[in-house]
């Protein structure tokens, strides 16, 4: 196993061995310790005061843990008073919550949410700003975003009674100017998110390569004896050779020191550290894929070496596999938790891309056609209308004793998608038959990871045998 070196100790080492000197990358909580996590949250209203079925079982399950996570993709603030506007660059919509879903969310049991998407800035500075307030307000403590790449980059600390937990929040998918920097010289910091940088390649056969060199040295204004020989860049795009055609990304090294030295820091200041990371890789612009990125394993494993006891991964909108490294979880991709789609305003911009008029068109019918056109399909598997695995997810309870991880159980949820556009997007317990399915096919993606899912009662359960741990 690759070893990682650090800037002011040892090396990662064997079980119980300190990475420096002023902190352990061991577990440190109490017996029981135990984390729900879950993916997206896109909604637009509180829901703890209606009788929506069977969402009663899902806060029972959200209030049980000691941490109780989810990737927030809603702005929250007051559109009546709001000082912001929408923004020209966004997330693919704007997204945009009540005031009353801070205290709402804080009802069902969440305290730890991650800041770092494509939505951080929807509604600019001002709607990132409001919605930390509400947060905070809240109660709850989240991290992602901040005033610049420090603050959006630091960990952030939640207080348990079975120990202190730290989150580092990123992302990969975002708009450009969503990323926070730092000061320099007289020029002051930039508000925005934590980034991980991807150079994206495209991946072709060894023929069609070549086949796009000699395009490449067609077209006017190229000087040959430029560039890498085993890559070719054709209108901004950069392709290079393999066994099997696809997508290709390498993380940029100042990013992924700075978040690696956020990651070292908050396992030092804490108990137990999360790394969480939201991101659309591979490319949508056709479908999306079932398996994570080529980079995200051994970036995800780094995240662990440094200290993180969980890495959580959210942003393709369905589910990924689960691997089981060093005793420590890492989900892929948790799905969608949330997704109420009603998500007023649209904006404007939105009107304009789905050929809608503000003046005879709804903010819904808006929604409903960006449901239908906006989203990629992937044949029956995902859609965000046609495909089911869109509106499936699983809640990932994870346990630990004696500072080890215990198991993990998988609770599958369904998010109504046979409802009526309006009620659509709140989780319950799927049926057996749908449970099961849903088990099985994340099961199926695991496997290549090597975990392994037992079924029991419709909840799935990943056994930890004793073994080598950090």
């Amino acid at each position: 196993m690759e070893q990682h070196s650090n800037e002011i100790g040892s090396h990662v080492g064997r079980q119980g061995e300190n990475y420096d000197t002023v902190g352990s990358i061991a577990t440190n909580v109490a017996d029981g310790f135990t984390i729900v996590a879950v993916g997206d949250l896109i909604l637009s209203r509180p829901l703890t005061k209606y009788q929506h079925p069977g969402f009663d079982d899902i806060v029972k399950i959200l209030r049980k843990a000691d941490v109780t996570f989810g990737n927030m993709e809603s702005l929250i603030f007051d559109i009546r008073s709001f000082q912001g506007s929408p923004q020209a660059e966004h997330g693919g919509c704007y997204h945009v919550s009540l005031p009353e879903l801070g205290p709402d969310l804080k009802a069902m049991g969440f305290n730890l949410m991650s800041r770092a998407n494509n939505h951080t800035l929807d509604w600019g500075i001002e709607g990132m700003r409001e919605t930390s307030r509400a947060l905070d307000e809240s109660g709850i403590v989240h991290a992602g975003a901040g005033e610049n790449l420090a603050q959006a980059g630091a960990a952030r600390f939640l207080e348990t009674p079975r120990g202190r937990v730290g989150l580092v929040s990123l992302a990969t998918t975002f708009a450009t100017m969503f990323r926070a920097c730092d000061p320099a010289g007289e020029a002051p910091g930039r508000p925005g998110l934590n980034p991980l940088r991807l150079a994206e390649s495209i991946v072709v056969p060894p023929e069609m390569l070549e086949n796009l060199r000699q395009v490449r040295d067609a077209l006017p204004g190229y000087e040959s004896g430029h560039g890498d020989s085993d890559r070719v860049l054709v209108a901004g795009a950069t392709f290079k050779a393999g066994d099997k055609a696809g997508y290709s990304y390498e993380p940029d090294p100042g990013d992924v020191a700075d978040i690696l030295r956020n990651v070292r820091r908050g396992k030092q200041f804490s108990d137990f550290c999360i790394v969480t990371n939201h991101g659309h890789e591979p490319n949508w612009s056709h479908k999306v894929s079932q398996e994570p990125p080529d980079y995200e394993q051994s970036f995800a494993r780094k995240m662990i070496d440094a200290g993180a006891d969980a890495y959580i991964g959210h942003g393709p909108h369905l589910l990924r596999g689960i691997e089981i490294y060093r005793g420590r979880p890492i989900f892929y991709s948790l799905g969608n938790f949330f997704y109420d789609a009603l998500r007023t305003p649209a904006g404007a911009d939105m009107f304009a891309a789905y050929g809608k008029d503000p003046r005879v068109d709804t903010d819904a019918e808006v929604t409903v056609d960006e449901e239908a056109k906006g989203y990629p399909t992937a044949g029956e598997f995902i859609g965000a209308v046609t495909g089911p695995a869109f509106y499936e997810s699983v809640i990932a309870a994870s346990c630990f004793e004696h500072n080890q991880l215990a198991e993990v159980r998988l609770y599958p949820v369904e998010l109504g998608r046979s409802e009526r556009f309006a009620n659509r997007g709140i989780p319950r317990l799927a049926p057996a038959s749908q449970g099961t399915a849903i088990l099985h096919r994340l099961e199926k993606l695991s496997k290549p990871f090597g975990t392994k899912i037992a079924i029991e009662n419709s909840v799935g359960i990943i056994r930890l045998e004793a073994g080598p741990s950090l």
